[in-house]
């Protein structure tokens, strides 16, 4: 049973006293003290967490492994190197009228030559022409010569363990795009985009390896490094092939070198342990 006190806003429920529309007392307040106290803790903890996140880079930087990163040239795609390219094209290649046709050239980009020690230029052009439309394919294929004359492929050594891959490409805008061809230490061959050709004159094409790909194993030896198998020119259904020109031009990789130092380390190199066995064996 509900009664209505003489009171101003007072309601009896029960015989009990509840205040309707009641107004805040002064004393419920804060004292300002109290609140510059809170507010104090509150900075001290904003300063705190921004120190954590503000520092934690330089903590990884300090902990973090030791490198020796260096950018390696594979191939400058000249005549004098031991190792040449090798060109062919797919199924609908103009055979019938000679396609490809391949050569060295006195041509490069300006970035690459104007800088640095003054050198000839030299790149591998390929003129080329396929029969019909569609995903044709130039094949580039690192070679050498053997005993007998004969070409035979050779993948080139990657070595260390490498994070980037690049290659100076002139294009002509036609919808093509470059692949390049990585094989680890298990033999499997790993597909790398580099880029499209839809750009006119010399450009950079750089891609990363990634992480997935081993290049190193817990025994010795530690460095397990990749090969470069081959490069590979893709047509696009869209794009004319009845005739086109791509030249190519210092291909190198960014490499991490550092090994960490023991005792016996030599032992741990296969080359010397090859010419140690042949060379060395007291028996």
């Amino acid at each position: 049973m509900r009664k209505l006190s003489a009171s101003r806003g007072l309601t009896t429920v029960r015989g009990k006293h509840i205040l309707r529309n009641a107004v805040p007392r002064k004393d419920c307040v804060l004292p300002k003290e109290e609140t510059r106290m809170r507010n104090g803790r509150l900075l001290r903890v904003v300063a705190s967490l921004t120190f954590v996140f503000l520092a934690a880079p330089l903590f990884s930087q300090t902990t973090s492994s030791p490198t020796n990163i260096q950018t390696i040239v594979l191939a400058n795609f000249t005549e004098e190197e031991d190792i040449q390219w090798s060109v062919s094209g797919s199924h609908f290649i103009a055979s019938q009228l000679d396609f490809p046709r391949v050569g060295y050239f006195p041509v490069g980009p300006d970035a690459l030559y104007l800088v640095g020690p003054e050198r000839e230029r030299s790149s591998l052009g390929i003129n080329a022409a396929f029969n019909r439309r569609g995903f044709n394919y130039l094949e580039l294929t690192p070679v050498e010569t053997n005993e007998d004359g004969d070409e035979v492929e050779s993948a080139l050594p990657i070595p260390g363990r490498a994070s980037h891959i690049d290659v100076w490409v002139w294009g002509s805008n036609y919808d093509m795009y470059v692949d390049v061809h990585v094989r680890d230490f298990r033999g499997i061959v790993h597909v790398l985009r580099m880029g499209d050709l839809n750009f006119a004159g010399w450009r950079n094409l750089r891609t990363q390896i990634p992480s997935r790909i081993p290049q190193s194993q817990v025994t010795l030896p530690r460095f397990q490094p990749l090969e470069l198998v081959r490069i590979v020119v893709w047509t696009r259904p869209s794009t004319a092939v009845n005739n086109f020109y791509v030249y190519f031009d210092e291909i190198r990789v960014m490499t991490d070198l550092y090994e960490a130092p023991f005792d016996g380390s030599d032992l741990a190199n296969p080359g010397f342990v090859e010419d140690l066995w042949t060379n060395g064996n007291n028996e």
